[in-house]
């Protein structure tokens, strides 16, 4: 199968950028996307052009690394999919691909399909944990769970970080991302000792970033690539709210 490519191309995230064509011959059906990018690089460096940079580590799906916009959708075509679990079997003969990076403030673009991802470090930092005494490590069964509640966490701790909400909501928000942060500490009882300062906290980095507003879309939901709920985002409001007040 060959396959027509269209790449965002930039060598710093000082200089500007612009769409550069290649073509891609035998490409397996059997390939992964990334692995497809692999072969044109190859290609690239026998001719002594320079690689395409893209973001890429476990390609298993639970990295988050493998950040591209392909055709319009954040990680291509197939739902619930990362882009390194996106096969060219759900490509065409002679079908041209647009390959882009996430397009958000607060994701720079640091060289061709690599952005700059460190505001999501910056929101954990502000609150995505819970402070404890180290020490000996207390019996699993000690602090009981309600099974809805640990299940919930569960769901939002599936969480993988790859900014696809960011790149796919209209205001660049990071509200999916923050809402699942918050959810999968302050639904446990560990998580409570701290739950409203870290919602106002990990809210006000998110601000800080440059990150939109969310106008409730639900465009990060359905570009999830582990669907991620909403829900997350209500039980956010409603945590902000609650901690809000109590200042």
């Amino acid at each position: 199968m060959n396959i027509n490519l269209k790449i965002w191309r930039q060598k710093s995230s000082s200089e500007a950028g612009a769409m550069k064509s290649y073509n891609v011959n035998d490409v397996n059906t059997e390939m992964s996307f990334l692995e497809m990018l692999d072969v044109l690089n190859e290609q690239l460096v026998q001719k002594g052009e320079e690689p395409v940079a893209f973001d890429h580590d476990c390609r298993e799906g639970i990295c988050g690394q493998c950040s591209l916009f392909i055709n319009g959708r954040a990680h291509g075509p197939q739902h619930g999919t990362t882009t390194c679990q996106l096969y060219m079997r759900n490509f065409h003969e002679g079908e041209t691909v647009t390959i882009e990076p996430w397009r958000a403030k607060a994701f720079p673009v640091i060289k061709d399909l690599v952005v700059d991802r460190s505001a999501f470090d910056n929101i954990i930092a502000a609150g995505g944990f819970i402070s404890v005494n180290t020490g000996q490590a207390i019996d699993a069964n000690a602090i009981p769970v309600e099974r809805a509640k640990a299940e919930h966490a569960m769901d939002a701790a599936a969480c993988i970080g790859c900014g696809a909400c960011v790149a796919a909501c209209k205001n660049a928000s990071a509200m999916l991302f923050l809402s699942a942060k918050v959810s999968q500490l302050s639904l446990l009882p560990q998580g409570q000792p701290e739950k409203k300062v870290r919602v106002l906290k990990m809210l006000d980095a998110h601000d800080e970033a440059g990150f939109g507003s969310c106008t409730n879309t639900g465009a990060c939901e359905a570009e999830c690539p582990k669907e991620i709920s909403i829900a997350h985002i209500a039980r956010l409001n409603r945590d902000y709210l609650s901690a809000s007040l109590s200042e």
